[in-house]
């Protein structure tokens, strides 16, 4: 992700030190939130553990019909907008001209849709939803339960994760050209906190948004180093374990900290076009010595049984509705890490997109990440599904032993697979680089108050900090390191959840009559 387009924002209006370049408040106060969990979580390693699978099987039984309201209601809201008059609005005023051209902006959409998640998750969830489908009446193992396994695994990769990230970029992209408001979290809830925007409340709002984006983060880095972990493991024989993951993770953690303090902006975009162009070449050789055309017919198929099967799971009940238990343990945490998410990618959506109408960015956020997600979900997923349907209980049964060891499982069907699982490696380590490093930007400029040029010092504090979260969450966690990493993603987007609610309100209230031209810069 090209993180010097969030750099290039509008002038900053909230209080700040100015000789630091920062937000004094916001900026303590998420760091202390952030340490006394590390320290508290380092010294009651035991006794965390256990309070992070019980937070978790708390909030997920006693409130995830929110979690599953709420996102429902972002996507609502993103529908509304298209089909009104609010979607003629421009961003940046009507006679603003887009900052990239069209080919360019559906790129960079896709690259805010790429990331370590998917490249653990694609064949790792359908394969998992294959041995224990969702739904009653679906037998395990059977062609039935191989479609509605990609049909899951697109509800969770779909129009629900990108109503989320559509309707933070819109809110952002809003305040900051329509109203000439600093590019941060609390901008955005302006026409209802009025004064108290510069205050307290502003302050809560922006440290919340922190601390989630960090969260949302480190869950992402603690998936992607227990993939690394597990390529190495698999291709070299390493050892595969809590200590060899921090250590992984202190090393890749110090390159994303080299990029943050060298401000090579341009480096850091070649990076990631290079990342870019390593996962098109690993998706099109597993596309040329996969089921080629079970994976291209798959994804029109599984799209159709995915809206088809779209009403059903959205929520807790009704016709296709999946049991409880299963939904508390997966769709639950799908939306939460989203909506921790959101203020990351929300914020690079919104640099984009200056120039186009509410409809055109609402519209574009929806449909070009979800398709273009989907195409990878199939290429991989379908992939593996094939090899579980021809009776390949050896790979099975490894996805079901270790999910991070998913992807090598599969490169190790096919030819030249010490090659490929190198390639699957390197796509994995720049993925975490390069989100480690965007992440860390993202934080900086919400606790600078929306600042374009956060302190060196600070910036590095970020980026040090989300790779000692994600290291905690493993060390604590141990064997049990996806609840310790579901737990933060739970824990941390329950609050943003409601924030997010409240800026749906606000930028309902904001568009509802037309404004005038922006201020300059």
């Amino acid at each position: 992700m090209d993180h010097s387009l969030i750099m290039k924002k509008p002038p900053v209006s909230y209080p700040l030190d100015e000789p630091k370049n920062t937000h004094p408040t916001v900026f303590r106060s998420a760091a202390v939130l952030i340490i006394v969990f590390v320290v508290l979580s380092l010294v009651f390693r035991e006794q965390a553990l256990g309070a992070f699978g019980d937070t978790k099987n708390f909030l997920t039984d006693k409130i995830g019909w929110f979690f599953l309201l709420s996102t429902n209601f972002f996507l609502l809201i993103c529908l509304l907008v298209i089909c009104t008059r609010r979607g003629n609005i421009r961003l940046g005023g009507q006679d603003a001209k887009p900052a990239y051209p069209f080919a360019t902006w559906m790129a960079m959409l896709f690259s805010a849709g790429m990331g370590i998640g998917l490249v653990f998750w694609s064949v790792a969830e359908p394969i998992l939803h294959f041995t224990d489908p969702p739904l009653d009446g679906i037998d395990a193992g059977s062609q039935a339960a191989a479609k509605l396994a990609q049909t899951t695994t697109f509800f969770h990769w779909g129009l629900h994760a990108w109503g989320i990230y559509a309707l933070m970029g819109m809110a952002l992209a809003y305040c900051a050209y329509n109203r000439g408001l600093p590019l941060t979290i609390r901008s955005t809830l302006e026409p209802l906190l009025g004064k108290h925007t510069d205050g307290p409340a502003g302050n809560v709002v922006d440290v919340i948004a922190s601390v989630a984006t960090l969260f949302g983060v480190a869950t992402s880095l603690g998936f992607g180093v227990q993939q690394v972990n597990a390529g190495l493991a698999y291709v070299f024989g390493l050892p595969e374990n809590s200590l060899m993951q921090t250590l992984l993770i202190a090393i890749i953690t110090l390159f994303a900290t080299i990029s943050v303090v060298s401000g090579l902006d341009t480096g850091i975009r070649r990076l990631s076009e290079a990342n870019m162009l390593l996962a098109v070449l690993l998706l099109l050789f597993v596309l040329i010595f996969g089921p080629t055309l079970m994976q291209l017919t798959g994804l029109l198929d599984n799209t159709v049984a995915y809206l088809a099967r779209f009403p059903g799971l959205s929520v807790w009940f009704g016709q296709g509705a999946p049991t409880h238990d299963w939904q508390q343990g997966w769709t639950i945490f799908y939306w939460a890490w989203w909506i921790s998410w959101s203020p990351f990618v929300g914020m690079f959506i919104a640099r984009i997109s200056r120039g186009r109408t509410l409809r055109q960015f609402t519209i574009g956020v929806l449909l070009v990440p979800t398709v273009l997600t989907f195409l990878w979900l199939s290429v991989f997923g379908n992939a593996g599904l094939d090899e579980a349907l021809a009776g390949n209980d050896q790979f099975v049964n490894l996805v079901g032993e270790n999910k991070a060891k998913a992807l090598f499982g599969l490169l190790d069907q096919y030819p030249a697979a010490w090659l490929t699982s190198i390639l699957g490696l390197v796509v994995i380590i720049l993925f975490f680089v390069t989100s480690s490093d965007s992440g860390s930007l993202v934080i900086d400029i919400i606790t600078a108050g929306g600042h374009p040029e956060p302190p060196t010092a600070q910036r590095i504090f970020w980026a040090v900090t989300e790779g000692l979260v994600a290291a905690v969450l493993l060390l604590v966690g141990g064997e049990q390191a996806l609840t310790a990493l579901q737990t933060a993603s739970v824990l941390t987007g329950l609050p943003f959840a409601l924030v997010l609610i409240v800026i749906a309100i606000s930028l309902l209230k904001q568009t509802r009559k037309p404004r005038p031209e922006p201020r300059a810069p």
